[in-house]
């Protein structure tokens, strides 16, 4: 680790991100940890670790405190399905039932609970409505719709619950999509759907493929599906915010579901990990593709990922349909498995054209700055991530310390 001064950062203004972050959230009770990772130019400005990976045992959090990042899982997930198509195995212009046949006639919600009145598509789902979220797919959570009111019945993508991949895509072939394909934005489970294409293009289990091609190669040896006995002592606990601005604990980590292997191995939402080992992941990305001589994807595959797939190159307060969702609006398109910021000044965000990111249901986050060869990741274990606006917050603070930009 270098001095934040040799790459542009001012050292008194980073610790200022620490004092506001204990001040504000950690001492006042409204999240238990934090921890924040700065890397530009390949090498860590900074990192924070505060608060406590589990209050009831008041075990401190520390560098390799393991997370469930829920969403984060995505882009991973995303970055596995392009390997597929660099390799010619499948095309982002693919009809999804080339690979899903079950559901070569899927309708469009017109009326009713189950049986559902149905009209046909304007057109096939394809392989890039999954990527970028326009499949006409949704979560059940959104509480918004009869569809997503049958996801939620039905467990869909639950990732402890009873459907293992080949039942989620025989109970969906069943259900309506809210929308043709294409025609608007619904934050929902089309990046589960993909790791079930990975599992079937690819003739390996999806599991295995990430462990086999991903992880290993990137030495993110703390990432997976589940938690290993090795891994135990090192697991947050997950806490739900209260109204008053408190915790409650959500999701034990002695007794948690992800102590055992999942039915369901959710590309959406599955993983924990650490922050050493996302940012591993993030430093590939800022490497174009390759990190310590490993190479996952190449340039060009990579920036067509991080740029704006929307049709007509709108934002999301253009097309969105869905009541929640990791990114914000304005300003911001998304791409083949990230939210793409491409005006700052409608984002209302210190960030640079061309900025990619993601975040968790938990409140963890990154983004890559690729104008100022940035990455940053943050964890924490709240639910849910629209609680406080600590994301943003995070990113203000983050460019207030970057003193010496490129751009």
């Amino acid at each position: 680790m270098t001095t934040p001064e040799a790459l542009g950062f001012s050292s008194d203004r980073l610790r200022k991100l620490d004092r506001f972050l204990a001040a504000k959230y950690i001492e006042t009770g409204k999240i238990p940890c934090a921890q924040v990772q700065i890397v530009r130019k390949g090498q860590l400005v900074h990192q924070t670790v505060l608060g406590h990976a589990d209050l009831e045992r008041k075990t401190p959090a520390a560098e390799d405190t393991l997370y469930r990042i829920y969403s984060m899982t995505k882009p991973i997930t995303s970055l596995a399905f392009m390997m597929l198509v660099e390799e010619g195995l499948v095309a982002l212009d693919d009809p999804v039932s080339r690979f899903i046949p079950e559901w070569k006639n899927l309708g469009v919600y017109a009326a009713g609970t189950g049986p559902y009145l149905m009209t046909p598509p304007a057109r096939p789902m394809q392989m890039v409505d999954l990527l970028r979220h326009t499949s006409g797919l949704t979560y059940g959570f959104q509480s918004r719709t009869n569809v997503d009111a049958a996801y939620r019945k039905l467990k869909i993508a639950d990732t402890h619950g009873p459907l293992d991949m080949d039942g989620v895509i025989a109970e969906l072939a069943k259900l309506p999509l809210e929308f043709s394909p294409g025609e608007a934005w619904n934050y929902s489970i089309s990046t589960d759907i993909l790791g079930v294409l990975v599992q079937r293009i690819s003739g390996q289990s999806f599991e295995s493929f990430l462990k086999d091609r991903i992880f290993t190669p990137l030495g993110m040896t703390e990432t997976g599906f589940s938690v290993r006995e090795d891994q135990k002592a090192r697991f947050a606990a997950c806490y739900n915010a209260t109204p008053a601005g408190g915790l409650t604990l959500q999701d034990d980590p002695t007794t948690s579901p992800y102590l055992t292997a999942p039915n369901f191995h959710s590309g959406g939402g599955g993983l924990v990990s650490t922050a050493h080992d996302y940012m591993r992941f993030c430093r590939m990305l800022t490497g174009g593709g390759q990190l310590d001589g490993v190479r996952l994807v190449a340039p060009r595959t990579l920036k067509l990922m991080a740029s704006n797939h929307l049709p007509g190159g709108q934002d999301l307060t253009k097309l969105s349909r869905s009541l929640f969702s990791e990114a914000t609006n304005a300003g911001v398109g998304f791409g083949l498995g990230f939210a793409v910021t491409f005006d700052p000044v409608s984002a209302m965000l210190p960030s640079s054209p061309g900025e990619y990111y993601w975040g968790g249901a938990a409140s963890t986050a990154f983004w890559i700055d690729p104008a100022e060869d940035m990455a940053v990741v943050f964890m924490t274990q709240v639910l849910p991530s629209s609680t406080y606006p600590i994301r943003r917050e995070l990113r203000t603070l983050v460019y207030s310390a970057l003193v010496d930009p490129t751009t």
